[in-house]
């Protein structure tokens, strides 16, 4: 897992480590020493440590005139041994939306798993968004059934479009707007979702 490194390529647009207003404003990363893991397993030193052993977060963008970020995952999404979930709510959404975010693109094409506790953390978050929306993008299919049959989808916004989302693809701003359009009438995007916003070569 250790090669397994966070999205780079919006890097020119934003930085966590150099927003003011980021919980991870001014943290330092080691390309030679590795410290962080999931078990048994290191992980590359770029992912940002929540508090938890086992679920590692990256802000990929964070944008306060929208109130928008994208957070990428990496891990076990433990709330039944671990609390992630309160790890991830407490030490940074919370931050997030003291600053006014209330949209998130949650990217979890390297959530391995999910284990259910309760939805408290959940509940509360969902409410305090008011709203907003909170995004599933690309999570793998038994992680997403496991949320299901838990009820915990149930606070977030899920949708089959979402799956296979060449998010990579766009720029950030782009990414809010396609996800904001889609929330306005989910038409948006089933119809051409790609072709109207795709990227273009400069």
């Amino acid at each position: 897992m250790v090669s397994i490194e966070p999205f780079y390529n919006w890097r020119n647009i934003y930085v966590a480590a150099e927003d003011e207003r980021s919980p991870f404003y001014m943290a330092k990363y080691s390309e030679f020493e590795l410290k962080n893991r999931i078990y048994d397993h290191l992980i590359h030193p770029q992912w940002d440590n929540i508090g938890s052993n086992t679920l590692y977060a990256k802000i990929l963008y964070a944008d306060y005139d929208d109130g928008f970020a994208c957070i990428e995952l990496i891990g076990e999404w433990n709330d039944c041994i671990n609390n992630d979930i309160m790890h991830f709510k407490r030490n940074l959404i919370d931050d997030l939306l003291y600053q006014g975010i209330t949209k998130y693109a949650l990217i979890g094409e390297n959530v391995l798993n999910f284990h259910h506790s309760d939805d408290c953390y959940y509940e509360e978050w969902k409410d305090e968004i008011e709203d907003g929306w909170i995004a599933l993008l690309n999570f793998q299919d038994h992680v997403l059934n496991e949320m299901d049959s838990n009820q915990i989808l149930n606070h977030f916004d899920s949708f089959e479009e979402f799956d296979h989302l060449p998010w990579r693809t766009y720029r950030p701003q782009q990414l809010h707007n396609l996800l904001s359009e889609f929330f306005k009438d989910p038409q948006y995007v089933i119809e051409e979702p790609i072709k109207r916003l795709t990227i273009k070569s400069e």
